[in-house]
Parts: C-alpha cells; sequence; structure tokens
C-alpha cells in the first residue's frame, strides 16, 4: 500500500488545522503556505474532509477553516480513509470488494488480510492529537535556546 499526495497532504492539513486554528479559523492560503502545497489541490482535500465532518468552514474575512470536532477523537485511519478509501492491500480484502474466483482455495488471501488489519489497528489507533503534539514538541524552539 502506497499513499497518495491525497492522504500525505490532507493528513499534513488536519495536522496544521489543529496547530494553528486553537482558537479561530485560519485561511486555505495560510494552510497551503505553511505545506507548500497548491491552494486549488488543497481545496480538493479540504472540501472531502469537510463532507465527511473532519473539518468545519465558516465565510468572510475572519472565516477559515477549524477541526468539527476534538483532535483527540479523530483517528489518523478516520482521516486517510477519507482520503484515500480503503486501505487494504488488495481488492479481494476490501470492505465490499471484488473476490476472485480462487478465493476460497487462495492461499495468499490471509496474507494480505493480516496486512489490512495490521495497518487499520495501527492508524485506528493514532489520534490527530497524538501528531499536533509531535509537532509541537519537535517545532518547540525553547529547546534551542541558550541561557547565561
Amino acid at each position: 500500500m502506497k499513499l497518495s499526495t491525497k492522504g500525505r497532504y490532507g493528513l499534513q492539513a488536519m495536522v496544521d488545522i489543529g496547530v494553528y486554528a486553537k482558537d479561530k479559523h485560519i485561511s486555505l492560503k495560510s494552510i497551503a503556505e505553511r505545506l507548500d502545497v497548491s491552494e486549488n489541490y488543497l481545496e480538493q482535500l479540504i472540501a472531502l474532509l469537510k463532507k465527511n465532518q473532519l473539518v468545519t468552514s465558516v465565510r468572510g474575512a475572519q472565516g477559515g477553516y477549524t477541526l468539527a470536532r476534538d483532535a483527540g477523537e479523530i483517528t489518523i485511519g478516520e482521516i486517510l480513509r477519507t482520503l484515500e478509501g480503503s486501505l487494504a492491500p488488495t481488492d479481494c480484502t476490501c470492505e465490499g470488494g471484488k473476490h476472485c474466483e480462487r478465493n476460497t482455495r487462495c492461499v495468499t488471501r490471509p496474507v494480505w488480510e493480516k496486512i489490512r488489519d495490521g495497518i487499520n489497528e495501527v492508524v485506528d489507533g493514532i489520534s490527530l492529537q497524538e501528531l499536533i503534539d509531535d509537532y509541537e514538541s519537535i517545532n518547540d524552539n525553547t529547546c534551542n535556546k541558550f541561557y547565561i
């Protein structure tokens, strides 16, 4: 399984919104600038996130985007599935996916199911808040200050 730019940039945008929109809405332009992503492309991703009730928006001069729920309640799996669809490694292991005619005697299917289950377990076990905390820890400038 390889994530597309939709999943990668969309997840980064959600972290950005979680970091910068604590008490206010942030503009699409500011998100795009920080992530160095096309504003038009980011708009498509945000539309998917909004449609799936992960972000909310407000129009106007003070408008922009904010998280629809607490970051601790949003999982990375929920974000990635919104943007990418199923995270299953094969069509035959997707929910509602096509099953080939060898399904009942396929020796490799259990492998794909274990991979699918492992991926889901990992991404569903990480909250957006954890990534926000990691971002803030990595970008904490107090570690670089010298006191004399």
